[in-house]
C-alpha cells in the first residue's frame, strides 16, 4: 500500500510564517515517511495511513501561535503500491513533457 498527502500547516504569527514552518517540517524528520516541501505545503509519502496522521500531528504540535490551521489530504492507494513520483511521471508522459511552465511570466 502506498498513502500520500498534503500537508499545510499556517500559524497565526506576526511577520514570516517561516521560522514556525521550519518547526514543522522538522518535526517529520521523527517518521518513516518520504516528504518534499513546496512553498504552498508539504507533500508527504509513507506505507502506512497512519504514519501520515502521526506525523501531520507532530508537525502541528511544532509549531508556536495563538492559532494553528492544519489541512491534511490524503490519497490512500489500497490496492496498488506506486509512489508520488510516479503518479506526476504519468502525467508527464501524457503531456510529452514535464508538468511544469515551460517559461512565460518568469522570463
Amino acid at each position: 500500500m502506498t498513502a500520500t498527502a498534503f500537508l499545510s500547516v499556517s500559524p497565526r504569527v506576526e511577520g514570516s510564517m517561516a521560522p514556525e514552518i521550519a518547526k514543522a517540517v522538522d518535526a517529520l524528520e521523527e517518521f518513516d515517511i518520504e516528504y518534499e516541501t513546496t512553498p504552498m505545503g508539504t507533500i508527504l509519502e509513507a506505507s502506512e495511513v497512519g504514519e501520515l496522521f502521526a506525523a501531520a500531528e507532530a508537525a502541528h504540535e511544532a509549531v508556536d501561535g495563538h492559532r494553528v490551521g492544519t489541512f491534511l489530504k490524503i490519497d490512500d492507494k489500497r490496492t496498488v503500491e506506486e509512489a508520488a513520483e510516479r503518479k506526476v511521471e504519468k502525467v508527464e508522459e501524457h503531456l510529452g513533457r514535464e508538468a511544469k511552465s515551460q517559461g512565460g511570466r518568469n522570463q
